[in-house]
Formats: structure tokens, sequence, C-alpha cells
């Protein structure tokens, strides 16, 4: 009696069918399998049979999952909820957290399932060696990293270059490079476009006399553009700029600060790169103002691996004493995208 009813058992286990995800076309096929993600007008479904393949939601009529997922809607932050089949062009889930679910259409979906923020950055070494009539050494490194989240993004900046060259008459040894700075970054998206920025930098420069200069800023920003290939933002604050120089006073000034990023990659192995602040101080707007600028293109070599050509900007218009108001630097290196 046991045997039958086990019998019976493993019987009907074997006939009911597995939970699945289910995609519903405007022709009327269906294809079961698991909803792997969505973007862009595209859905990717993993199925036992074929793999991953990507569908046109276009094309789609309803679909549904046995699991909760992540959904976006629009700007709005994303929810987890399970989707249930709805109308011809329609889905049922949550479009606000804890809320009964309703009725969605497809076209206003963003994305299933979008990939978790992860860290972005990439490290790059620079050098320039010559000998003969002139003997030069310069090295240094850059590193970025970044993080984007729906609404947020920290970003860290570093980088330094050290340079000596050596008099053939004399056989004397100067320093002609030693700069270093770092800057931490965060912003927080208000909308898609508009946030809200703080910033920190540290710096130092050793031929310009300067010990470091501390500056701190906040304020708005817009992110006009944001893709994988071009990126244009622009930002208006309040600066608290701070230098202590080896040999004379210290000073500081309160002013406004304007600045713009740009990026673009007209094709996947070049990227052009420019940026641009300017930070004048209020009770001399004209004549107390520093000016930040850099500009360069980063060519893809193999994979995650690059060579770069930057170009940098610094100019103080009330330096330490006996120093230049510019300083102008040309950095080529070789690095590496994570």
């Amino acid at each position: 009696m046991w045997t039958r009813i086990m019998l019976v058992a493993a019987l009907m286990l074997a006939t009911t069918p597995a939970f699945a995800d289910e995609v519903v076309f405007l022709n009327g096929d269906r294809l079961t399998g698991k909803i792997v993600s969505a973007a862009g007008g595209k859905l990717v479904l993993k199925t036992d049979a074929a793999g991953e393949i990507t569908i046109d939601l276009s094309k789609v009529k309803t679909f549904s999952t046995d699991e909760p997922i992540r959904v976006k809607v629009g700007e709005q932050k994303q929810v987890i909820s399970k989707v249930a089949p709805g109308n011809d062009g329609q889905v049922q889930a949550q479009i606000a957290p804890g809320a009964t679910p309703q009725p969605l259409a497809i076209k206003d979906i963003t994305e299933l399932n979008p990939e978790p923020p992860t860290w972005h950055g990439s490290l790059a070494l620079t050098g320039l060696f010559t000998s003969g009539n002139s003997e030069t050494t310069q090295i240094g490194f850059s590193a970025a990293a970044a993080k984007r989240w729906e609404t947020d993004r920290l970003t860290f900046l570093a980088g330094y270059t050290f340079g000596r060259e050596k008099d053939p008459d004399t056989d004397e040894k100067r320093t002609t490079t030693d700069y270093g700075f770092a800057s931490a970054k965060f912003d927080h998206f208000f909308t898609k476009k508009f946030y809200g920025y703080a910033l920190a930098k540290i710096e130092h420069d050793e031929v310009a006399d300067l010990e470091y200069r501390f500056s701190a800023s906040v304020g708005p920003g817009y992110q006009w553009f944001e893709g994988p290939t071009f990126n244009l933002s622009t930002e208006v604050g309040l600066a608290y700029v701070y230098e202590k120089f080896k040999h004379q006073d210290a000073r500081d000034f309160l002013g406004p600060r304007f600045a713009y990023a740009v990026d673009w990659t007209p094709i996947p192995v070049l990227t052009l790169f420019h940026t641009f602040e300017y930070i004048p101080a209020f009770d001399d707007f004209t004549g107390d103002y520093l000016i930040n600028l850099t500009a360069g293109a980063k060519v893809r070599i193999v994979k995650s691996f690059f060579t770069n050509a930057r170009f940098e900007w610094a100019y103080d218009s009330t330096p330490a004493r006996g120093r230049e108001k510019s300083d102008t630097r040309f950095l080529l290196g070789v690095g590496w995208d994570f």
C-alpha cells in the first residue's frame, strides 16, 4: 500500500510544472525561463534549452515572475516586487514600496534587476627619462575611483609627480616638479539631473613654495548628459581656500566656485576629457583667484590597459613670493581600468 502511495506522489510531482518566469508575445507565443534583467527596451531571459536570449520588449504582450525582482519605473526609486501578467502591454506590480499591485505599462519600466553599484576607476603611471646632453627624471602616478548609486555618487582622485634635472655645466641636480593632490567628492541627486555636491581637496607643491593648500566647497550641480559615451556636468558653489606657504604667512579666502567636466568616447578605444575650475575671492574678485584646467586623451591598448596623454594647467594669481603664477604639466603614461 505504502509503495502505491509513494508511486502516485512521485507521478504527481513529475507531472507538476516547475515554477518559472514566463514571457507572452503579441503573436501568442510563450517562453519560460528566468528573467535576468531588462534595460533599454530589451529583456534578457535565461532558458534551459537556449541559454540567455534577448527579447525586444515592444513585441511582448505581458510577462510574469515566480519570485520578487527589482523593478525601476522612470525616475522613481526601484522597488522589489513579484510581477504578475496583465492586459496587453501591461503587467501587475508594486509601483511604490508596500503598495497594492496595480497595472503597469511595460513601456514605462526602465529596468529590471539593475546591476548593483560597483567601484570603477583607473590607475596610471607616468615617466620621462633622458640622458646625454640633458639628464632628466620624472615619475608620477594618478588614480581615480568612483561609485554610482541610484541617487548618490562618490568620487576619489589622487596624483603625484616628481621630477629632477641635472645641470650639464655644474652637475648639480635640482627638483623641477614636486606636486601631489588628493580629493574626495560626494554628489546627491535630487532628480535625474539636478544634484548637490560636497568637495574637499588638498594639494602640495614644493617648487611653488606651497606646503599645502586645502579647499572645500558645497553647492548645486547639473548633469546635462550621463552615459557610456558622453558625460557633461556643471557646478556652482561656495568655496573656502586655505594656503600655507613655507617661507611666508598663510592666507585664506572665501569665494564662489564655478566648474564643469566633460568626457566623450567617439569610438570605443578613444576617450577625450576636459575639466575646468575657477575660484575667485569675494573681496578681490578679479585680483585673487585660482584656476585649474585639465585636458587629455586616453587610448585603449588591449582589454583594460590604456595609454594616455594629459595636459594640466594651474594658475594662482597671488603665488608665493618669487614664484610664477602659472604651472603647466604635460604627462604621458600607461594605466589600467577597473
